[in-house]
């Protein structure tokens, strides 16, 4: 008697199979992770801005010149996911803007003198959407 060695045409499809499955289903939830943990890049760097803008406004009494490099205010430096823009400056009123780029194309979060913080999402990831009252952190408009 010989004995036979290996694996038979239909077990090494039944694994195949197996790992299509389990790839069909690991491949989105990791993307989904690296988008969320891009996220704070911008959320936390809105969130200090907004405390040195208000520190500008306690020195000055108003927004105007603040974003600018020799201000206790100065824009945040752009990241590798995201570009910072300061817009709205006036008397009482403010907008800093964080803007996606590369793999966060599409995201834009925002925040105002009011502390209204948004986030927008177009031609993002699929799921991923807009909200005007929160920073979305996760799939379906979850915020933070």
């Amino acid at each position: 008697m010989s004995s036979n060695r290996g694996f038979t045409l239909i077990e090494v499809l039944v694994v195949v199979v197996i790992i299509g499955i389990l790839a069909a289903i690991a491949l989105p939830n990791y993307a989904d992770y690296v988008i969320r943990s891009k996220i704070p890049e911008a959320t936390s760097a809105l969130s200090t801005m907004r405390s040195r803008m208000e520190q500008y406004f306690q020195d000055n009494r108003t927004y105007v010149g603040a974003c600018v490099a020799t201000t206790i205010a100065p824009k945040p430096a752009d990241t590798k996911n995201f570009t910072f823009a300061c817009s709205n400056l006036g008397v009482s009123t403010y907008t800093v803007t964080a803007t996606g780029i590369t793999s966060m194309n599409g995201f834009d979060f925002t925040i105002t003198q009011s502390n209204v913080r948004a986030t927008t999402i177009t031609g993002g990831p699929a799921g991923w959407t807009s909200n005007s009252s929160c920073w979305v952190t996760g799939k379906g408009g979850t915020c933070q």
